[in-house]
């Protein structure tokens, strides 16, 4: 059984779209668009002043056979949709629910969201093969002589019972699917086509070739205009990726010699010279022995029950969150995450140096000050050079997190830019599994860096009472006494009085 619709575009032209209970809003709107000669991703359809769903299909969408639809201009600026991609296994069983999740604006594409779901950032770190698999298929002249060929596997998504699977859906849109707002849940599988993997490839490099350019751009934007906040993410995968590029730890204190040893141009600067020469660039400024005491000082210090109770502002603090989380806000446009990735660059640029103080596994520390010439690779070699055991393994945790610090002397794994950090910062050191048990219960420091550490010296922070605010005294006002019948009281006014007849 079908149906029509009528759909009105500006300037009151008019197309009927021919519909069945199982056509999606969006072709109708695509359709309409194209006899009307519009462009369809830039129009929304309302019903009676109401936008219409254009995700679901004309049985479910609750309009009458008949109905008028008015296409409007939507907002230039995309919205952010939520978009959640269930896996098939196996590779649903290294995702937690199996699905994941992300937010993208509504103008992207699905082989854009696709190629995004496949790169680390969006896979929480790990990299999904999604748009470029190959399975073996052997036919039976083949099987014997053991040899065979690799058959592209298409992806097809599942969206609220709408499959796509072709390279002309891929192009299409999520504001085109008919989803401008909310949250989309696709269910990805695939299927093996009868074509050979490179040839696919290949149709599928020319077909999308404009995708492919504009591909990494957003990615270039969002991140910080250069390397350092795509190196991030990838140093907390750090822990089962292996590293290769251990090797050029020896070639760290080359770039600090220039730093430390400028050109002695003077009597003064020469004199100086030997001194920042033979200094060993990986000892550390402080060393700090462990506490004597089992209890922590903070544990001793008196605690006051007034500290603890929230007040009116903390309640006002918090609401005003509250609100401000709740608001929906826009996805910033090209312009502003420049400026973003520039404003960021600059933030890191005026660090000159950063005290990085290591805690390690006995309550000992030791303290180093870097710059932007050291490196995760720097930073593993001097604590090597403090230890007492060096060839037992380890692993640097930056506190407050999970961020592992990658042993590594790459430029691209700057301790400050890479790992941004500002300030005095904390990292811990733990054990590996393989380590025992004897050698952990041993000294962590060398005797030698042992007899140069000193106590930490814990303020006393003096005890100020604050003097209680005096209670705002009550002054009852005085009442006037009621007259005692002396003439002295309130008397009727003369217009309550009735008049006599």
């Amino acid at each position: 059984m079908s149906s029509h619709v009528v759909v009105i575009g500006p300037g009151a032209r008019r197309a009927t779209v021919k519909v069945s209970p199982g056509t999606y809003l969006s072709d109708v709107l695509q359709q309409a668009c194209k006899s009307l000669n519009l462009p369809s991703d830039k129009y929304v359809a309302k019903h009676k002043a109401k936008q219409v769903d254009l995700s679901v299909p004309f049985r479910t969408s609750g309009l009458s056979p008949g109905a008028k639809l008015d296409l409007v201009l939507k907002s230039n600026t995309p919205s952010a949709i939520q978009v959640a991609l269930q896996l098939p296994q196996p590779e649903a069983k290294d995702i937690p629910g199996g699905r994941l999740i992300r937010k993208f604006p509504s103008d992207l594409t699905l082989w854009q969201l696709l190629r995004q779901f496949e790169s680390g950032d969006a896979s929480a770190g790990r990299n999904i093969n999604i748009t470029a698999r190959g399975v073996a298929q052997m036919s039976n002249e083949t099987a014997t002589a053991g040899s065979g060929q690799l058959c592209y596997e298409t992806p097809v998504l599942n969206i609220m019972g709408r499959e796509l699977s072709t390279l002309d859906d891929f192009q299409k849109t999520l504001s085109q699917l008919g989803y401008n707002s909310g949250s989309v849940l696709i269910r990805l599988t695939y299927k093996v086509t009868d074509q050979t993997l490179y040839d696919t490839l290949e149709r599928i490099g020319q077909y999308f070739k404009d995708v492919e350019d504009t591909l990494p751009k957003p990615t270039s934007a969002t991140a910080a205009a250069d390397t350092p906040s795509v190196e991030a993410p990838t140093s907390v995968q750090t822990v089962d990726s292996p590293m290769p590029d251990v090797a050029p730890t020896s070639q760290e204190p080359k770039p600090t010699a220039p730093e430390t040893a400028p050109a002695p141009s003077k009597e003064s600067d020469a004199i100086d010279v030997p001194d920042l020469a033979s200094k060993d660039p990986f000892q550390p400024s402080h060393v700090y022995l462990a506490p004597s005491s089992d209890v922590p000082a903070a544990a001793k210090a008196p605690v006051r029950e007034v500290d603890y109770t929230p007040t009116i502002a903390h309640a006002q603090l918090h609401q005003a969150r509250l609100q401000e989380n709740s608001r929906n806000k826009r996805l910033l446009s090209d312009k502003e995450l420049e400026e973003k990735a520039a404003a960021e660059e600059a933030k890191f640029a005026a660090v000159k140096t950063v005290s990085v103080k290591v805690r390690f596994p006995d309550n000992t520390s030791s303290e180093w000050v870097v710059g932007h010439g050291e490196t995760g690779g720097f930073m593993y070699e001097a604590v090597r050079h403090v230890m007492a055991d060096q060839s037992q393994p380890f692993k640097l945790i930056i506190s407050g997190g999970r961020t592992v610090i990658r042993d590594d002397s790459s430029a691209s794994n700057s301790l400050i830019r890479a790992y941004k950090l500002t300030g005095r910062t904390l990292v811990n050191l733990i054990w590996d599994d393989s380590v025992s048990a004897e050698v952990r219960k041993k000294p962590f420091l060398k005797s030698s860096v042992a007899s140069q550490g000193e106590s930490v010296k814990i303020p006393e922070v003096p005890d100020v009472e604050e003097e209680e605010p005096e209670a705002a005294q009550f002054v009852e006002p005085k009442r006037e006494e009621k007259s005692k019948g002396d003439g002295l009281g309130k008397k009727m006014p003369k217009w309550l009085k009735m008049g006599k007849k």
